[in-house]
């Protein structure tokens, strides 16, 4: 069984979104698991204080390394990866989904206010993750894309497993173009190759509009395709 477990300043959030659906489904069956941990649980002043003022000034807070600290050991066993979501951490892709869900057990801080001190990501061997180039308020919705990303690659979490296989950045390439019925809508028809019952030809298909999708928006991944496709011939 894969288990996420979350440290946040604000765990009424969770498990929000992943409760529903085929997630909250797998949850029930314990096919996953999820535990909660109330950093603030491990602050001992009467005020429960967490943070504070950053050494040599500067705008801010930040969550104070023996409170995080007491909250980690108190809850994490030996040899578990433990990942910090920071936007200068390394990004977080199809890749590194893949890998994370390999693990037993994956520990997540969602970080608040100017972030944490360095030395709990020193003295505590943690890797930071991020979701992209953006800022968040908190990590608690980064925590949810992370989750949901590798909850969909558990066995008998999604009801079609195959479905996966097919899905953007799996080949590197993005996803191609969907189409369900009715056939015809406000006069736009299905593309007639869908209709012809060849499955080769709509494989070809499928794969010349990913291609196209992919050289179109996201040159970036394009270039890696090709580039991918180049060392596989030698």
């Amino acid at each position: 069984m894969w288990k996420a477990r979350v440290f946040t300043l604000y765990p009424e959030i969770f498990p929000g979104p992943l409760k529903k659906g085929l997630y909250g489904k797998a949850l029930k069956k314990k096919i996953w698991d999820l535990e909660v941990i109330n950093i603030r649980d491990s602050a001992e002043d009467k005020h429960k204080t967490v943070d504070d003022t950053p050494f040599g000034g500067g705008n801010g807070m930040l969550l104070k390394p023996d409170i995080l600290g007491k909250s980690l050991d108190s809850s994490i066993k030996k040899d578990e990866r433990v990942l910090y979501l920071s936007p200068k951490g390394k990004i977080f892709d199809q890749k590194v989904a893949k890998d994370l869900s390999k693990e037993k057990t994956l520990n997540l801080i969602c970080g608040h206010f100017e972030g944490v001190d360095e030395r709990i990501l020193k003295t505590r061997n943690i890797e930071e993750v991020s979701i992209g180039d953006y800022i968040l308020s908190g990590g608690e919705s980064a925590s949810f894309v992370l989750i949901d990303a590798i909850l969909r690659l558990l066995p008998d979490v999604l009801g079609n497993e195959k479905s996966i296989d097919e899905e953007s950045f799996e080949n590197g390439l993005l996803e191609y173009p969907q189409y369900t019925k009715p056939q015809i809508w406000e006069k736009q028809s299905v593309p007639d190759v869908l209709l012809s019952g060849d499955h080769a030809k709509i494989k070809d298909w499928r794969l010349s509009q990913s291609r196209d999708i992919t050289r179109r928006q996201r040159p970036d991944l394009w270039e890696k395709y090709l580039n991918k496709k180049k060392n596989e011939k030698y």
